[in-house]
C-alpha cells in the first residue's frame, strides 16, 4: 500500500525515496535504492545518500468510515513508524464541518461535552 504518485516514484532523479511496489529501484545516478537504504553497487567509493529523518503525511478519511480508514492508517503507517528506536510520532486529527442550516443546539451540547470528555485540544463553533 504504498503511494505511487510522481513525486515519490524511485527511479525518477537523484534524491527520491520511497514509492514503487518492490521497496526499492534504482536512483537517477544508478545506485540501488530499497527498503534498507542505498548501496553501492557500482563500485567502490559510492557514498550513501543521507536517511531521511523526518516524516510527515496528510490524508482525508470518509466521515462515515473514519473508524476503519483510520484502522488502516495505523496499520499500513504508524506501526512502522512508532517501532523505530528512539522515534517521535505525533497524530493529530482535526474535524471541519459544515452545516448549511445551522446545527441545533442539543447537538452542540453533546459535541461540546464530548470534546471536553476526550479533551481535545481546541473545539468550538462560528456563525458564518
Amino acid at each position: 500500500m504504498r503511494d505511487q504518485g510522481a513525486a515519490g516514484r524511485t527511479g525518477t532523479g537523484a534524491g527520491t525515496i520511497g514509492g514503487g511496489t518492490d521497496g526499492g529501484g534504482t536512483g537517477g545516478d544508478g545506485t540501488r535504492v530499497g527498503t534498507g537504504g542505498v548501496t553501492g553497487e557500482r563500485g567502490s567509493g559510492v557514498q550513501p545518500r543521507p536517511q531521511p529523518r523526518r516524516f510527515h503525511g496528510t490524508i482525508r478519511l470518509d466521515a462515515g468510515r473514519t473508524g476503519r480508514d483510520a484502522g488502516k492508517v495505523a496499520d499500513e503507517v504508524l506501526t512502522h513508524l512508532v517501532g523505530l528506536v528512539g522515534a517521535e510520532v505525533t497524530v493529530t486529527l482535526e474535524v471541519t464541518a459544515r452545516v448549511p442550516d445551522g446545527v441545533p443546539y442539543d447537538v452542540v451540547r453533546i459535541v461540546t461535552e464530548n470534546c471536553h470528555t476526550l479533551k481535545f485540544d481546541e473545539q468550538g463553533y462560528e456563525v458564518e
